[in-house]
C-alpha cells in the first residue's frame, strides 16, 4: 500500500504519516529530509543560498547515507534549516536530482534499518501529484497560516530556540508562498486527494479520520 500525505508546514501531515507508518506497519518516507540536507549542506558551505550551481552539485552527489548523517546537525529542524530547504527545493535542478531518488523508494521499500517493507506512507508536498501520483490513497493536509505559525512557534520554544511568533509567522507565509509558486511543481492537492482542515481538530480526530478513509478505500 501506498500513501501519500502532502501540504503545507505545520499542518500535521509528519504527526499523521508516522502514526499511519506505524498502524499499518509501513515504511515513512519523509521527502522533505532530501531537501532540508542540500539546505543544510549549503549552510555549512557558506554560500549564499542563491547559489544554484551549487545547491544542484550538492543534490547530484547527495546519498541516503549521507542524508541520515546530516540529520543530525542542529540546523537540521531548525527555522533556519527549514527556511534553507524551502529555498533549495524552488530551484527546478536541485528538483529534478533528487526525484528519482524519491521515485525508486516506491518501487522497493525499506524501513530505517534496512528491512523491506509491503509500502510507504510518503510525507511532503508534491508527492501525490509528481512522486507517487498512482498512490492508493492521497491526502492533503491544511490549516490556516496563523495556526500553522501558533504550532510552529510552540515547537520552537520547546526546543529553546529564540525566535518571535510575528517572524514565524512571517517564514510560514513566505514558504507558502515559494511552495505554491514552484514552476514545475507547485503545491496543491492532487485532483483525487482528501483534504484535512486541521485547524480546528486534534491530533487523534485527524488520524481517526485518515484511518476512516483508508479503511474504505483500500480493500
Amino acid at each position: 500500500m501506498i500513501v501519500t500525505v502532502d501540504g503545507p508546514a505545520a499542518a500535521g501531515k509528519g504527526t499523521l504519516s508516522q502514526s499511519l507508518a506505524q498502524k499499518y506497519e509501513l515504511a515513512y518516507f519523509d521527502t522533505g529530509m532530501v531537501y532540508r540536507a542540500v539546505g543544510v549542506m549549503m549552510l555549512r558551505s557558506g554560500r549564499d543560498l542563491s547559489d544554484v550551481p551549487y545547491a544542484e552539485k550538492l543534490a547530484e552527489e547527495l546519498t541516503f547515507a549521507k542524508m541520515m548523517e546530516i540529520s543530525s546537525d542542529k540546523e537540521f529542524r531548525s527555522a533556519r534549516g527549514g527556511q534553507a530547504a524551502s529555498i533549495v527545493s524552488s530551484y527546478p535542478g536541485v528538483r529534478r536530482r533528487l526525484l528519482d531518488m524519491q521515485k525508486k523508494f516506491a518501487l522497493k521499500p525499506t524501513f530505517a534499518d534496512g528491512r523491506a517493507a509491503q509500502g510507504v506512507i510518503y510525507d511532503g508536498r508534491d508527492t501525490g501529484t509528481v512522486i507517487c501520483p498512482t498512490a492508493d490513497v492521497k491526502f492533503f493536509i491544511t490549516a490556516t497560516s496563523e495556526v500553522r505559525a501558533r504550532r510552529r512557534f510552540s515547537e520552537f520554544k520547546e526546543r529553546g530556540i529564540d525566535t518571535d511568533f510575528e517572524t514565524v509567522l512571517r517564514d510560514v507565509e513566505a514558504r507558502d508562498e515559494r511552495d505554491a509558486n514552484r514552476k514545475d511543481a507547485p503545491m496543491k492537492p492532487a485532483e483525487d486527494a482528501y483534504i484535512l482542515d486541521t485547524s480546528n481538530l486534534s491530533i487523534d480526530e485527524v488520524f481517526k479520520k485518515a484511518v476512516a478513509i483508508i479503511e474504505g478505500t483500500v480493500k
